[in-house]
């Protein structure tokens, strides 16, 4: 299918479109922008503006080419009112596929997102943020530079997240600090309730016996290990 475009939006000349895109009133791509299939942009949406960083280039790309990093996002994402991508500096802003953002969401340079993420409003994340497959962050989270949200975890509304935590756990505060496990994306993923039990000696008591834990967990459990390894 075609894309819907409003009359109002603007489109720089490096943007490339899938299909079956809606882009809303008075959004903005600029710079080199890929944007995959079946994405809702609501009004106001800017994606691809350079990278909030002191004594970098600032260009009308919404109107000129630019050789600088830019933005790629995959399919069915929904960006609601005032969200904002900035492109890459040190290499591409990147979202997958299938995530949620709510107005005024803040992805900065550099940032990574994966698959099946939901960001609540005002939610920002600093330059060179990753934020792992199927992360829920609540309103008004901040996460600091560097840092990983990982994978199924859910932060509680208006934390900053400026430490390693784990994945599948629900953490909280100021700074967020983990508080018990993420049932809910654990039901969804369709992992047992017999396992509940391992997992919190993995995620929150320190043990590092993940022997007959699902498969599908497990990268993320053995990449958090790795990160606290080397912290």
């Amino acid at each position: 299918m075609s894309n819907r475009i409003h009359p109002t939006a603007v489109l720089g000349p490096q943007v490339e479109l899938g299909e079956d895109n809606v882009i809303g009133p008075f959004c903005v791509l600029q710079g080199p922008v890929v944007l995959g299939d079946s994405n809702f942009l609501a009004s106001h949406v800017s994606i691809g503006g350079a990278a909030e960083v002191r004594g970098h280039r600032f260009e009308p790309s919404w109107e000129d080419d630019y050789d600088g990093q830019g933005v790629r996002i995959g399919s069915r994402n929904v960006f609601k009112e005032f969200v904002a991508v900035n492109g890459g500096w040190a290499h591409t802003t990147t979202v997958g596929d299938d995530g949620f953002f709510m107005g005024k969401v803040h992805l900065n340079h550099d940032v990574t997102v994966g698959h099946e993420v939901t960001i609540s409003g005002a939610a920002v994340a600093a330059g060179h943020v990753t934020i792992e497959d199927g992360a829920n962050l609540g309103l008004g989270t901040t996460v600091h530079q560097r840092r990983t949200v990982p994978a199924g975890s859910m932060i509680g509304m208006q934390s900053a997240v400026t430490r390693d935590l784990p994945p599948y756990v629900v953490s909280m505060g100021v700074p967020a600090r983990p508080a018990r496990l993420n049932t809910h994306r654990l039901d969804r993923l369709g992992v047992s309730p017999d396992h509940h039990a391992q997992l919190e000696a993995v995620l929150l008591a320190g043990s590092t016996d993940t022997a007959g834990l699902p498969d599908l967990i497990l990268a993320p459990i053995h990449a958090w290990h790795e990160r606290r390894a080397t912290s």
